[in-house]
């Protein structure tokens, strides 16, 4: 079941939370809508659903060439999870799972063993095997996230909506369930769009990451395009750590990028810090002198924080602990830098 979304513009008052936004989300995908608070992410995500309405007179809403612009909510096919559960209480795990199912007309409703079957083979899915008879409070996050998923496939979707699912959840919590929720996309390959503000998270599993700013869509690709081809200065710098370098301080030192023929647009040079070489100063060679600041080694990699000697501008740089210690570097050591890949953008463009 794909996704399009055509000019779709929605405002709170004065607020503008969309700006004619159009996306393609293609059928079986796992897609990210990733954007700080604020730029229209869980908005798009609610009015594909239906749980909000863009402004009169807007764009449309088609699920797989079906108009279900003014289709009503519960009867797009539609299953949503919520970032905080919104599970029942007062219900089992096997009472949340069914719920959808036994509200139905009863013309519509399944037989109680079709419906206990389809939430055994659910937990099964979701790998909560034998916990049907308690209560939410009697699990653990991550569990109770994938009882909310469950419930949200009971109904059996078209389209899976998750606004911020890992949200409440700690970090270690996190990182387990996204992969498991990116093994289980494969498995089930149901069109799937979900809303996050963790780059890490987007970029780990999402088939296609959205990244969305200011009611607007900047950037639709793949998480190596997204990553390693940012199309606006807003994107490279959203998407993981960026050295932002003044174009003119590089050109008077000599400073080398492998792409110097980008260092010329906006006055700004965007690099990320694994993209810059560190070496012993040399002022006969072409290079950017700085002086070592802060040598951050616990972890795998060494972050290195040095003083440009020109502009006093910081610069961040990641090396493995092994470079770092044949380097011989230490605090307060002068350092030349060089720059593998960097971008800039055009003088035109603003965020």
């Amino acid at each position: 079941m794909s996704i399009q979304v055509n000019n779709i513009r929605k405002t709170f008052g004065a607020f503008t939370a969309l700006s004619g936004v159009d996306l393609h989300v293609p059928h079986g995908k796992l897609v990210a809508l990733l954007g700080p608070s604020g730029s229209g992410k869980t908005t798009l995500l609610r009015i594909m659903a239906g749980l909000e309405h863009a402004d009169p007179g807007s764009g449309q809403i088609h699920f797989h060439g079906e108009d279900v612009t003014h289709v009503p909510a519960g009867k797009r096919k539609v299953g949503f999870v919520f970032q905080h559960y919104a599970l029942f209480r007062h219900m089992t795990v096997f009472e949340n799972i069914a719920f959808g199912l036994t509200i139905r007309p009863r013309r519509e409703r399944p037989s109680h063993e079709a419906i206990a079957d389809r939430v055994h083979a659910l937990l099964k899915l979701v790998q909560l095997d034998g916990l049907d008879a308690r209560y939410p409070t009697q699990l653990s996050g991550g569990q109770r996230q994938r009882v909310a998923l469950a419930r949200a496939l009971a109904v059996e979707p078209k389209v899976l909506l998750l606004d911020e699912p890992f949200g409440a959840l700690d970090a270690k919590v996190r990182k387990e369930l996204r992969r498991w929720l990116r093994k289980f996309h494969d498995e089930i390959h149901l069109t799937t769009v979900f809303v996050t503000h963790d780059q890490e998270e987007a970029l780990e599993i999402a088939d296609e990451v959205v990244v969305m700013n200011n009611a607007k869509i900047e950037q639709v690709g793949t998480p190596q395009e997204v990553y390693d081809r940012p199309v606006s200065p807003f994107v490279y710098q959203f998407l993981g750590n960026v050295n932002v370098l003044r174009a003119q301080a590089l050109a008077e030192v000599g400073a080398h990028a492998a792409n110097s023929a980008t260092l010329e647009a906006d006055g700004n040079v965007y690099v990320r810090p694994h993209d810059v070489a560190v070496g012993p100063h040399n002022p006969a060679a072409p290079g950017l002198g700085a002086i070592l600041r802060y040598i951050h080694s616990a972890g795998p990699q060494a972050r290195l924080t040095l003083e440009q000697i020109h502009t006093r501008e910081t610069v961040e740089v990641e090396i493995s602990r092994l470079e770092l210690a044949t380097l011989g570097l230490k605090v307060g050591d002068l350092a030349s830098l060089r720059l593998h890949q960097a971008r800039s953008f055009d003088a035109d463009y603003t965020i």
